[in-house]
């Protein structure tokens, strides 16, 4: 790597940026974020992305004449960070409540509504009729043990599994007929792996206080803590990645798309050799130096602030390089993902006969997707653009723990997007209990997120507690996105706008 940094030197210009100037990085909604905060911070700003569409996972496709979310189709309100966002957009009117009807879980014995009343699947009521009906006598017995059990039983170890702590407590039936499928159709993860702190913080500290985990549960949803409640957006998530580029457009950040960066570090030209009107200001930091190409077209920019906002892999694999004490920190890539939309003419389907969708547990045999949301159902601003009879159905593919390779072999043979749109109309029907043919079918889309989930596995927070710390050591180095602060658009928003503030408050005190 240093003979492409002697290189990349050799071929670009001998100038120093004005101490003011920041490039950010990665074009998702957490690149954009820091771009428009450090130029309301007083910055001239830069933003590179690599691919051709700005958004990253809350991204937008058109099936069947209808622009639709191609990713992230709404957000948790445990704190009010992307509604503070959308405010500022000028989008505050367009927030927008999913039908109160609530989801239904598929278990091996059939579907049943999702009880409304929990966090990750963890029931806060035992005596609620659906979590009866999802567990059986025997296992709101066994949950209810969960009241009896001293405060201490899952709460001293220094981290626990979200699947330790609801089989300490509750059981093996609410972990596999609850928090499993849950687990999978929000996170992509296996119960087993996921840090309990990391997607419901508070929640052992709950336990601790309030006695047991369905009264910390309850406690939790009071406060509008994680999974209590989501919100969307009137005219799609999408809406809140256009707002954002069009005000950094308007602000005069500098916009480049389609611009893939091939290597970030510091300048150590010899001070001596930089022409006196060129010379950065004595005693700052030196500045970064970002190498990017587009096309045939190759360049190269110097900032006093650089911001890596894209997934941890291309992060930790820009700067290693460059500072080899981040390599211990690559993480393992995400699970691989693909989301097939259909939109279909299925007038039975007005009934919305499984409510806002369906989570599917781990092991149902016969069904290859692990949650269908019927879109047009859940929001009813989209119910009234498609029309009555019309219906957008997503389901998703892909779990944490299978092979990528395995993933997507959902066929006997290697599948093309025909045989899991195939796939996909079958699971459909079976799911909602409607048959759901390709006669049907309007439209379809298969849009692929490869390892761009970040796994918030047991140890995960320690771990980016630590990088954070090494890169705290680093002049003008911010770190941000989802593989950083965490699964969801209120962790990404309120985690991006924190590291951007203190790197602001730190290029001050230069």
């Amino acid at each position: 790597m240093e003979t492409r940094k002697t290189a990349a030197k050799a071929h670009r210009p001998l100038e120093h940026p004005a101490p003011n100037r920041a490039v950010v990085v990665g074009g998702g909604i957490s690149g954009l974020l820091a771009a428009r905060d450090l130029q309301a911070a007083g910055f001239h700003v830069d933003i590179y992305e690599a691919s051709g569409m700005w958004g990253g996972c809350v991204g937008s496709h058109e099936v069947a004449g209808t622009v639709l979310d191609s990713g992230a189709e709404s957000f948790a309100t445990r704190n009010t960070a992307v509604a503070d966002l959308a405010e500022e957009l000028g989008l505050a009117e367009r927030i927008v409540q999913p039908n109160p009807a609530g989801a239904w879980v598929w278990l091996p014995d059939g579907p049943v509504p999702l009880p409304r009343t929990g966090i990750l699947g963890i029931p806060s009521d035992l005596n609620a009729p659906e979590v009866r009906a999802a567990l059986g006598a025997s296992g709101v017995l066994r949950a209810s043990v969960d009241a009896r059990l001293p405060a201490t039983v899952g709460t001293t170890e220094k981290v626990s599994s979200v699947a330790e702590l609801v089989r300490l407590r509750m059981g093996k039936r609410v972990l596999e007929r609850l928090v499993a499928p849950v687990v999978a159709g929000v996170h992509s993860a296996d119960p087993e792996k996921l840090d309990v702190d990391a997607v419901a913080p508070g929640l052992r500290a709950g336990i601790r206080e309030h006695g047991s985990l369905a009264a910390a549960v309850a406690a939790l949803r009071a406060t509008g803590q994680p999974g209590s409640a989501v919100a969307g957006l009137s005219g799609g998530m999408h809406t809140l990645v256009t707002a954002l580029v069009d005000a950094l457009a308007r602000a005069g950040v500098g916009m480049h798309l389609g611009h893939r960066v091939r290597a970030v570090y510091r300048d150590d030209t010899d001070p001596e050799q930089v022409p006196e009107d060129k010379k950065y200001d004595g005693g700052a930091p030196a500045p970064w130096i970002v190498d990017w190409e587009h096309g045939t077209d190759r360049g190269f920019a110097a900032a006093q602030l650089l911001v890596l906002a894209t997934d941890g892999p291309t992060a930790v694999g820009l700067l290693a390089p460059e500072l080899p004490e981040l390599e211990p920190f690559m993480p393992a890539p995400g699970p691989d993902i693909r989301l097939v939309t259909l939109v279909v003419d299925v007038p039975e389907l007005d009934s919305a006969p499984r409510g806002t969708g369906i989570l599917v547990a781990p092991g149902v045999p016969g069904i290859k997707a692990k949650a269908l949301t019927h879109a047009t159902a859940k929001w009813e601003w989209l119910a009234d653009d498609t029309g009555p009879g019309t219906h957008v159905l997503r389901l998703s593919y892909g779990r944490a723990g299978v092979k990528p390779a395995d993933a997507v072999r959902l066929t006997p043979a290697t599948p093309r997007e025909d045989d899991l749109v195939a796939t996909a109309l079958a699971d459909a029907s079976a799911l909602l209990g409607i048959a759901v043919t390709e006669a049907d079918l309007l439209g379809s889309d298969i849009v692929r997120w490869r390892g761009s989930l970040p796994f918030a596995a047991v140890g995960h927070q320690a771990k980016m507690a630590q990088l954070q710390a090494v890169a705290a050591t680093v002049p003008g180095l911010v770190l941000a996105g989802g593989w950083m602060s965490g699964n969801g658009l209120a962790a990404v928003v309120s985690g991006t706008r924190r590291a951007v503030r203190a790197a602001v408050d730190s290029a001050r005190r230069v």
